[in-house]
């Protein structure tokens, strides 16, 4: 599957792009003197992201909660038909660092007759006892999907990915045809990962890069575009 299951607390830094390609932002990876190389074929990440009825997750995330969590279903490559292998994810975040805890789940289909029922019966009753618990508490709100490059220094303390083709659909309560859709195809996300302890040197990594710093959640961008 290539999924990176973490043990342990890390950074995720956003970096904002501006006024570069695709092509222009992975040769200036290729190029960082930190000697960052591709380490998996790119590939289309798929995600359906849970929240509570209040939408907890989401405010918690707007309002900056320094404790806080997002809930999704991860799988790749087709976006819809037969889902194979999905995972459940557990974005946990405790300031600025942030750690996942996963389980996987049984394989779906991803139609026109997927609504919050169907995620209930389907997907939540065949998780385990302790994840059902939670999962009957929450609904499936939004649909994304994103084309992903994935680079790391050859010591391997520092990754980068690269997202485009940001596409976004709202999950409703029935009817789901999924044909409304809002896109972001302008938008590239840069995102720097790596372990607390490499903290201190990361600075330097991050500085050779022609990106600032910014905050970015593909989760709110989606609910804003398709809620708001």
């Amino acid at each position: 599957m290539n999924y990176t299951a973490l043990d342990t607390y890390r950074y995720e830094r956003k970096l904002l792009v501006e006024g570069l390609s695709e092509h222009q932002v992975r040769t200036l990876i290729k190029l960082h003197p930190a000697l960052f190389v591709q380490t998996y074929p790119p590939r289309y990440v798929n995600n359906i992201y849970l929240d509570t009825p209040a939408m907890d997750y989401y405010y918690e995330n707007i309002n900056g909660v320094p404790q806080r969590r997002k809930v999704r279903i991860r799988w790749y490559g087709d976006l819809f038909g037969k889902i194979r292998k999905p995972i459940l994810e557990y974005k946990i975040k405790d300031g600025l660092v942030g750690t996942k805890e996963s389980q996987n789940l049984p394989d779906f289909v991803l139609d026109e007759n997927f609504d919050r029922d169907q995620f209930q019966e389907t997907i939540a009753k065949g998780s385990p006892t302790i994840v059902h618990y939670h999962l009957r508490e929450l609904d499936a709100v939004l649909l994304n999907r994103y084309y992903r490059w994935y680079f790391a220094t050859t010591d391997g303390r520092y990754r980068v990915t690269v997202d485009t083709d940001m596409t976004f659909y709202n999950i409703k309560r029935a009817g789901n045809a999924f044909r409304q859709r809002q896109q972001n195809y302008l938008n590239l996300i840069v995102e720097l990962k790596y372990n607390a302890e490499h903290d201190p040197t990361a600075q330097r990594v991050s500085g050779l890069f022609p990106f600032s710093v910014t905050k970015n959640s593909k989760y709110v961008e989606g609910i804003e575009r398709v809620y708001l």
